[in-house]
This record gives structure tokens, C-alpha cells and sequence, in this order.
């Protein structure tokens, strides 16, 4: 039965839906027979399901996930892959949430800790939950669609100022204060009709520059919608209290704004004697992974370890 799950998840998720940097993961987090370790976004699993094949006989997983439309998927999808609640366990949190889970569980803390914050292909290939420039959607980008303002909604509240320093701390934008003076207050329904906008205020030239520009906008309003900074950085603060003595974590981070706090945090815990080691430098993903998977050409794997 081991067999078969170690064989399963190798083979899924495939696609659009396969996890970034997972060997890099795996050499990081060194899951091991009997340990506790924690995605804190599970997503469609694929990384969880890698770890958690390390982790038998009689290891558990704790999966978090904010979304409550795609963690029942990811959850029937592993329980139908053969982990049971005995190794696996679904949790309809972000990771601010992640003391609170431990502790209820009964885990005092946990071996490793998975952060992946790439948003999950399953937001991004559904353009109802209007992440993605692939197809017109709901200008939308909520995490947890129950909870907040939408998109449309802040950019339709926003002063210029405001939206300008939006696309600045969360998207290094350096056309921030022109895109902020033109959308601010205006009102955009769809994926769609914002793109448009932002491409009509461009001036001519590069398209795959401006298709950049248009990239990093949504990117930052994806961040202040779901206030991701704010639980990145509350996150980072509790972590090495939820690891055991000798516990290890590894964060995957996709753009500047969330590599720059992981990195100074890290830095600064372990001079302040909380990790026992830090990443010296990032890990990337190998060339031939960045070609068969594009997504990960802009990730960046750091760890450290109590």
C-alpha cells in the first residue's frame, strides 16, 4: 500500500497543477518515518502529497488552506490517493492560524513547515475567481470568496495615492504613480476590462513589457486584497515556536516584496539565537524544471532550521 501512494503522487499532480521545486523541497525539509510536518498551503496537494510519503509509517501531515471551495477537492483528492486521517489532515485556515491547529491537534510542534506562497493553479485556472489574465472573469481575486472586499471593489475606493503605492510595495511597479492616478476610483467589473485599461495607459512599445506591467498590477492588488504581506509577516514571527527542537522550514516565494521579509526575518532570527541555521542564499529551480514548468522560474526556496 506504501508503494502505491509513493507511485501515485509521483505521477499526479501533472500539468498546470504540478508543484514547484519539489525535490528542492524534499533535500530541505528531509521528512522522515513518525515526524509532524505542516503544509501551510496545501492547494491541490502536490507537495503535500510528496512529503507525506516520507512520513509512513505512523507520521501525520497538517494541510491549511484558506479557501473553502478547493480544500474539500484537495482533500477527497488525497483521501481517494489512500492517506487517511491517520497521516493526513485538512484544516480550513491560513497560517496565521498555524498555533492554533497545532495546538488542537494535540502536537506541541511540528518537524517541518511548507509555505508555498504561489497561488494555487486550481484560483488561477478557474477565471470565476478572477486571479488569471487567461480568460475573462469577476475582477475578484479573493482567497476565501466569503470573506472582504473584492478587486474591483479597492480599486474602486482607492485614491490615487493609495493605488500607486499599492503597485509600489507589492509589485515594485515603477509606473506606479501614473496606474494609480489612472485607475483609482474607476470601475472595473471584469479581469478583462482592467488589463485593458492598464494597457491603454501604457504608451506604445514592448508588448511583452507591458504585458509585465499588467502582470505586477494584478499581482498587487492580489496582495492587498488578501492582505497577505500582514499574514506573511505575522507568520514569519511565530515560526520557530511551532517547530521542534531541530525542526526545519522552508518557504517558497514567487516575487521580491515576499523574498526580502522572509530573508530578513531569517537573518535576523537566527542572530537573535531562534534558528539554529539559515539558508545562505536562495535555492532555484534547475533548468530543466523551469522549462517544463514555467511557473517556476521566478520561485525562490529558502529554509532555516531551529
Amino acid at each position: 500500500e506504501e508503494v502505491a501512494r509513493v507511485l501515485a503522487c509521483g505521477k499526479t499532480p501533472a500539468g498546470s497543477h504540478r508543484p514547484v521545486m519539489v525535490e528542492e523541497v524534499l533535500a530541505v525539509l528531509a521528512p522522515q518515518a513518525r515526524e509532524i510536518a505542516v503544509d501551510c498551503t496545501l492547494g491541490y496537494g502536490g507537495h503535500a502529497c510528496a512529503i507525506m510519503s516520507h512520513l509512513l509509517p505512523d507520521g501525520h501531515l497538517l494541510g491549511l488552506d484558506v479557501d473553502p471551495i478547493e480544500l474539500p477537492r484537495t482533500e477527497a483528492r488525497l483521501r481517494a490517493l489512500g492517506f487517511g486521517a491517520d497521516v493526513f489532515s485538512a484544516h480550513r485556515s491560513n497560517f496565521a492560524g498555524l498555533p492554533g491547529i497545532l495546538q488542537s491537534s494535540g502536537y506541541g510542534g511540528a518537524d517541518m513547515i511548507l509555505v508555498d506562497l504561489g497561488v494555487s493553479s486550481m484560483q488561477l485556472d478557474d477565471p470565476t475567481r478572477g486571479f488569471s489574465l487567461k480568460e475573462e472573469g469577476p475582477l475578484d481575486m479573493r482567497m476565501n470568496p466569503r470573506r472582504g472586499q473584492t478587486a474591483a471593489a479597492l480599486v474602486a475606493k482607492a485614491r490615487p495615492g493609495e493605488l500607486a503605492s499599492c503597485f509600489a510595495e507589492n509589485a515594485d511597479e515603477p509606473q506606479s504613480a501614473m496606474l494609480g492616478a489612472t485607475l483609482a476610483g474607476k470601475t472595473f467589473a471584469t479581469t478583462g476590462s482592467l488589463a485593458a485599461a492598464i494597457r491603454n495607459a501604457l504608451p506604445a512599445g514592448d508588448e511583452e513589457e507591458r504585458q509585465k506591467i499588467v502582470r505586477r498590477v494584478f499581482q498587487a492588488l492580489r496582495i492587498a486584497v488578501n492582505d497577505e504581506f500582514s499574514a506573511l509577516e505575522m507568520l514569519l514571527r511565530f515560526l520557530p515556536d511551532c517547530l521542534n527542537p531541530g525542526g526545519r522550514v522552508a518557504i517558497l516565494t514567487f516575487h521580491s516584496g515576499e523574498d526580502r521579509r522572509v530573508k530578513k526575518t531569517f537573518q535576523a532570527d537566527a542572530r537573535e539565537g531562534r534558528y539554529a541555521a539559515v539558508a545562505p542564499d536562495v535555492v532555484r529551480a534547475g533548468p530543466e524544471e523551469r522549462y517544463a514548468n514555467p511557473r517556476s522560474a521566478s520561485a525562490k526556496l529558502r529554509w532555516a532550521r531551529r
